[in-house]
């Protein structure tokens, strides 16, 4: 009897509270299936078998929803980004564990971090299911929801990608925690999301609903959704620079204690630093506007030098005039600078 299937169902609801909030295997009898019972009854009346008596009965299977979102990555270190970056990716297995196809509306949304450092959440389907998104699937553009998701009896899951764009001003050590929602909407209707399912609130001849999923990061528990966080981890590049200059030689007192007069040579040395346990620092460019009470000293420039400008190799560029404001600049290219790394830029003028 109906009544008989929809007591178990409330048995098996409370026994989900009691144990866990993790989702409860598929059900394998689809929704709408008719389980028929036939009876025979046989008797005999003074010893005589009589005609045999025969029932029947008939009830329909409710939809069971039951949705799980699981994240592709290690929740703790996360997928590594850069300041900056754009379309960066993390990755979520969709699974509908439900004893019916549905649509399954998407959402992901930041659980963590700063938001201004963070934006353009898109979401794409991930059809070879490799974790990273292909040229064609980028084509095929974003969604919102998942079409038709089948069922069997371990579940039928589908591999979705969720892209971000990094802001410029994140810095090294951020996080960024972001959750995605798989809601359940009624299938049937390709290629439009059917309507969002929600518990039956009686107990019909036709085919209920009932609610069975599980509690996510972000959602209820029998909400007909699920939800599990992704995590963007920031690896940049910490990067200072200082500047200083010395005095080598002046016209009166040569290299015995010389000063800062008409005449001196002084060393700029510039030096730029990468901290401990940050990322590489790449393409770095020096670029010196000078004073315009200094002439340069030519052929002075070394580049990848020590952090007490001592040592140095000879480079960079001297170009007259082309500052802002007119200025003389002095410029050079360092090599990349691992964490935990300083490198200089120094060079001569004289005060003029």
């Amino acid at each position: 009897m109906k009544t008989t299937k929809q007591l178990l169902g409330a048995v098996s609801a409370l026994a989900l509270v009691a144990m866990s909030s993790t989702p409860a295997m598929a059900q394998g009898t689809t929704a709408g299936s008719t389980i028929t019972n036939n009876v025979s009854v046989s008797f005999n009346v003074n010893g005589v078998t009589q005609n045999a008596q025969a029932a029947s009965n008939s009830f329909t299977v409710d939809q069971r929803v039951n949705v799980n979102v699981t994240y592709v990555g290690d929740a703790t270190v996360g997928t590594s980004v850069g300041p900056g970056q754009t379309n960066r990716a993390i990755a979520f297995d969709v699974t509908n564990l439900s004893n019916s196809t549905i649509d399954l509306a998407l959402g992901a949304a930041l659980t963590g971090g700063t938001a201004s450092n963070i934006s353009n959440f898109r979401i794409f389907r991930d059809t070879d299911g490799d974790g990273a998104l292909s040229a064609a699937e980028f084509g095929a553009g974003p969604i919102t929801y998942l079409d038709e998701v089948g069922s069997s009896a371990t579940g039928v899951t589908v591999r979705v990608i969720v892209l971000a764009d990094i802001g410029i001003n994140a810095v090294n050590g951020n996080t960024f925690d972001v959750a995605l929602t798989a809601n359940a909407h009624r299938g049937g209707g390709a290629a439009a999301l059917g309507a969002e399912l929600v518990e039956s609130a009686t107990n019909s001849a036709g085919e209920d609903t009932v609610l069975g999923d599980g509690q996510g990061d972000t959602d209820g528990l029998r909400d007909g959704a699920f939800s599990d966080t992704g995590r963007f981890s920031v690896s940049g590049a910490v990067v200072t620079v200082a500047k200083s200059s010395t005095v080598v030689s002046d016209p009166v007192n040569g290299v015995n204690n010389p000063k800062a007069i008409p005449g001196a040579t002084v060393q700029y040395c510039i030096t730029v630093a990468n901290a401990s346990g940050a990322a590489t620092a790449t393409n770095i460019a020096v670029t010196d506007n000078l004073p315009g009470d200094v002439t340069f000293v030519t052929n002075s420039i070394r580049i990848n030098g020590n952090a007490t400008c001592t040592s140095g190799t000879a480079g960079g560029t001297y170009a007259p005039g082309v500052g802002p404001a007119g200025e003389d600049r002095v410029s050079g290219s360092l090599s990349d600078l691992a964490a935990g790394v300083t490198s200089s830029l120094y060079f001569q003028v004289v005060i003029d």
